[in-house]
């Protein structure tokens, strides 16, 4: 696959202990962009940062449940990003979504999916 140029990037942030059907909400959005064919999805995870509750998520030593944030970014055309964004609402989501126009300089992957360069 080859992206370059114009291309849209969605940002989710969620946090780490955010559940759908007994499985991590991050690995499902993952699945589901990769099921749905997006050029690529990656989990960030947070050492602190709060959201809409106000509540501070640390990795401080002496708490005993973090629940990190976390951001997912999926980069591709904006045409299959906006494609996409459906199969999310039935995750109902909890956290802040939002979608930048972003300039891709290079990606490129052969026949077997493998960026150039790796083995």
């Amino acid at each position: 696959m080859k992206l370059s140029g114009r291309a849209l990037r969605l940002s989710i942030f969620i946090g780490e202990g955010d559940i759908w059907h007994h499985k991590s909400l991050s690995a499902e959005i993952v699945h589901r962009a990769h099921k749905a064919g997006l050029a690529g999805a990656t989990v960030i995870r947070g050492i602190e940062g709060y959201g809409a509750t106000s509540r501070i998520h640390t990795t401080h030593l002496f708490r005993l449940s973090s629940d990190l944030p976390l951001l997912i970014v999926i980069v591709d055309a904006e045409d299959r990003v906006r494609e996409f964004l459906p199969r999310l609402d039935e995750l109902e989501i909890s956290g802040l979504m939002t979608l930048d126009e972003v300039d891709v300089v290079r990606y490129v992957a052969d026949e077997k999916g493998r960026r150039r360069g790796a083995r």
